[in-house]
């Protein structure tokens, strides 16, 4: 697991300084070791390419594993962060063409995998990883991004310079990246709370997509999908998928079983000790259980909160007993955890509402010795843990339904329903909804919507019609995509492609990262999601038992209260804090508004009228803790 940087200069020469101080800026990244180096075109002699790394040692400890790697017999040049989980496999059929090694790391093995199939290559990994290539013969760079979007990589091109890091800050950090906001960044910030792909908040940064490759050579770039998630999934409307023969359905339900399994053991992989997170819900519990059915007594990790009214403690020790894991618990209070919330602001890539909790969790767990971890992030995602699974094809009944209504009476009768409905947040989403709004385009979207299109309105004072366009058009391929599913996988599909990937994913690589922390997600290979999802979803859903899908793939039984527990994620009291100690500060960084890097785009009032919503009662604490945030990270990092 790594940092890595990248610059090609094709109108003179790369500037050393930048490179190094790129390079070093992602030291939180890869604590153990760094290097970079210049190359000098052959063909075309104006063309130079530097190259970054900061490496976190987890496979080959030893110098042999130094990036950049060179591969003298092709004379290509590597930077890599991730983890091939394969390698050995494919390392053995390379060595059976004629290849030889001479390290015992995975990047070697994308290195001689590159060279024998070119980008086929991509093909061949079980992983997740986001690195580039200077492929010396054809003079170009090939960069490339995991299938699930796992591990982040991001790109900007200039009139000069097309640079490409880990980290957004990084790419700012050059100064040759101008620190603009992108209106349509802004958009998608102020729907969901999060960036989501293929926007970034800054102008001219974008993310090379999940499971896509980018190649640039003379200035040129082009980006090509390898693979898509929707391209494996069920087709047809919900009664077409309905399936009666029970054979079939034990044998899919085996084959997710030892997907799942060849995932959790692949994952396992490692010159360093591997530890799990405990939270003692289903997905935690699940990889436990796989791990100690394999012979591996796995060791885990818990938070666990003096208060307890917010410790899961019960749950993670009745699952640790039950697996006779090595087990150790993290002791916090909430002192603890609120002097990390300026720390972890102050390191978030791109602004987030989430990443706080996954800041903490990272920080604790690492100061703990551990440096690499299973987490069962994408449960959830792929074996329909949320409501959403339950709300959203409802609601998208009511559409259809609602279309039966001429679209000259909807407005109006929405407009009556709003005097007598109640001001608060899920009111103004249905009420956008009942509107038929257009900048909400599904109920997926709308149960994800941070701030109702009224409220956008308000907030944004650059209102522009192509940002808003930008980001109707990128949702709308989704939708297409999500089409071919039926209702409860297409959840799961918009699930993985929009809150997954660009929230949980994202905040757990940087801020896990920050700590030099590595994050394993077994429950999102990609193999095992593109089986998941080509099964009807009627499977993954029943009136009492959660996830039967994941519990049925187990082969073990979980304690009952484990299966059965209240759902509630990483909680913390924010609504409390807002109006207590956290209110001085929230109160000061909204009244800067109209004065900072956001005056243009932002307005002061609206923002203040938020938080007073929030006072009164009228809007949850999300709305203006989602604008401190955004604050706070544009004071420090479009300031300089």
């Amino acid at each position: 697991m790594c940092g890595i940087f990248g610059i090609a200069s094709y109108n003179g020469g790369v500037p050393a300084d930048v490179l190094e101080r790129a390079t070093q800026s992602l030291a939180h990244r890869g604590p153990d070791d760094g290097g970079t180096v210049i190359l000098r075109g052959r063909v075309e002699k104006s063309v130079e390419v530097g190259l970054g790394n900061r490496r976190l040692a987890i496979l080959d400890l030893s110098p042999l594993g130094h990036q950049p790697m060179h591969d003298p017999e092709t004379g290509n040049w590597i930077v890599y962060n991730g983890e091939i989980y394969n390698f050995r496999e494919i390392r053995a059929r390379l060595e059976r063409q004629g290849f030889n090694f001479r390290s015992q790391s995975d990047t070697e093995v994308i290195l001689k995998s590159y060279a024998c199939w070119g980008e086929q290559c991509l093909q061949e990994f079980r992983g997740m990883f986001a690195f580039a290539i200077w492929d010396a013969p054809r003079h170009t760079l090939f960069l490339a991004r995991d299938p699930m979007g796992i591990k982040p990589l991001y790109f900007f091109q200039s009139d000069q310079y097309f640079i490409f890091s880990s980290e957004v800050r990084t790419l700012l950090g050059t100064g040759l990246v101008r620190r603009r906001i992108d209106p349509s960044g802004l958009a998608s910030y102020l729907n969901f709370g999060s960036l989501y792909d293929p926007f970034t908040l800054i102008a001219g940064v974008s993310p090379v997509s999940a499971g896509c490759y980018l190649t640039w050579g003379a200035g040129q770039i082009k980006q090509t999908e390898y693979w898509n998630l929707a391209d494996f999934g069920s087709v047809g409307a919900d009664d077409n998928t309905r399936d009666t023969n029970g054979d079939r359905r034990h044998n899919c339900e085996a084959e997710v079983a030892d997907l799942l399994d060849e995932s959790v053991r692949m994952q396992m992989v490692g010159d360093v000790p591997v530890g799990v997170f405990l939270s003692g819900g289903i997905d935690s519990s699940a990889l436990v259980a796989i791990l100690s059915r394999n012979g591996i007594r796995p060791t885990t990790f818990s938070i666990v909160f003096r208060e307890a009214g917010y410790s899961e403690a019960e749950y993670s020790r009745t699952v640790a007993e039950q697996f006779r894991t090595d087990h150790h618990e993290i002791t916090v209070s909430q002192e603890d955890f609120f002097a990390a919330i300026d720390p972890a602001i102050s390191s978030m890539d791109l602004p987030t509402i989430d990443g706080i909790n996954t800041y903490f969790v990272s920080e604790r767990t690492r100061s703990a010795g551990v440096k690499v971890a299973l987490s069962g992030l994408g449960g959830d995602e792929m074996f329909a843990g949320y409501r959403s699974f339950r709300t959203v094809p409802r609601l998208h009944g009511l559409a259809r339904a609602a279309q039966r209504f001429p679209r000259a009476l909807r407005a109006p009768l929405a407009s009556a329903c709003a005097t007598l409905a109640p001001s608060n947040d899920q009111n103004r989403k249905l009420l956008a909804f009942a509107r038929n709004g257009s900048k909400v385009i599904h109920p997926y979207f709308l149960s994800r919507m941070l701030f109702a299109p009224q409220q956008q309105d308000e907030l944004m004072l650059a209102k522009s019609l192509d940002a808003f366009q930008a980001l109707e058009k990128s949702l709308s391929k989704l939708l297409d995509r999500a089409r071919k599913f039926d209702s409860i996988n297409s959840v799961s599909y918009l699930e993985a492609r929009c809150y997954m990937l660009n929230t949980l994913l994202r905040d757990s690589d940087f801020m896990s990262m920050l700590h030099g922390l590595e994050v394993r997600v077994p429950l999102i290979d990609h193999q095992l999601a593109r089986r998941t999802l080509s099964l009807p979803g009627s499977w993954k859903l029943n009136g009492s038992t959660p996830k039967p899908l994941l519990l049925q793939a187990l082969r073990a039984e979980l304690p009952e209260k484990i299966v059965h527990r209240p759902k509630r994620g990483f909680t913390m009291p924010f609504e409390h804090w807002l109006r207590g100690e956290l209110r001085p500060q929230i109160e000061q960084s909204l009244w800067r508004v109209g004065n900072g890097p956001l005056a243009a785009q932002i307005s002061q009032p609206a923002a203040l009228n938020i938080w007073q919503d929030f006072l009164a009662g009228r809007t949850s604490w999300s709305r203006p803790w989602s604008l401190y945030v955004l604050q706070r990270w544009s004071e420090q990092h479009l300031s300089c």
